[in-house]
Parts: C-alpha cells; sequence; structure tokens
C-alpha cells in the first residue's frame, strides 16, 4: 500500500500538496518591490529602456509614479502602462 505522500512528492511542510497557488505566493507583491527597488532598478530599466536613471529616482519604487513616467515616456495609455507594471511585478521572484 502506498502513502498518498507518494503520489505528490511537491509537498510543504505541513505535508500540503503544492499547486500553482502555492507557487504563486513566491511572486512579489508591490509593497516587497517597493522595499526592493534599489535592486530591481536594473530589471525596471531593462524592461522600460527608454526610461532615465533619473526616472527610476524618481519613481522610488513606487506603483503609481512607476504608471505615470511609462505612459509619459511611451505614449502610451494608463491602462496599457498599468499591465505592463503588472507583468514587471510577476515576473520578479522573491
Amino acid at each position: 500500500m502506498t502513502s498518498v505522500h507518494a503520489a505528490c512528492p511537491l509537498r510543504d511542510a505541513r505535508g500540503q500538496a503544492i499547486t500553482n497557488l502555492n507557487l504563486k505566493s513566491k511572486q512579489m507583491n508591490w509593497d516587497q518591490v517597493q522595499g526592493k527597488w534599489k535592486q530591481l532598478k536594473g530589471q525596471a530599466q531593462k524592461k522600460w529602456g527608454d526610461l532615465t536613471s533619473d526616472d527610476l529616482d524618481v519613481v522610488d519604487g513606487k506603483r503609481e509614479e512607476l504608471v505615470g513616467k511609462i505612459q509619459q515616456r511611451y505614449g502610451i495609455v494608463k491602462e496599457d502602462a498599468e499591465k505592463q507594471v503588472k507583468d514587471f511585478e510577476a515576473s520578479c521572484k522573491c
């Protein structure tokens, strides 16, 4: 007789099966992005090459400031800038 745990080798500390929902917790939320802004600024510079270092210093991890700078530099609507920032947030791993 095999154990239920043997059927799913990926389990957390409580023995719960790790699912996609559990893995999503590895993504950063914006509070974490803001707290690590100095480290993530380079990634933001790569993603949005038209943003200057000064732009990113002004943003200083503030989400709305970043959305505004992206709108301004790329001439896009707020919804598109919001989506880009959301995608950036999702791509940041803790």
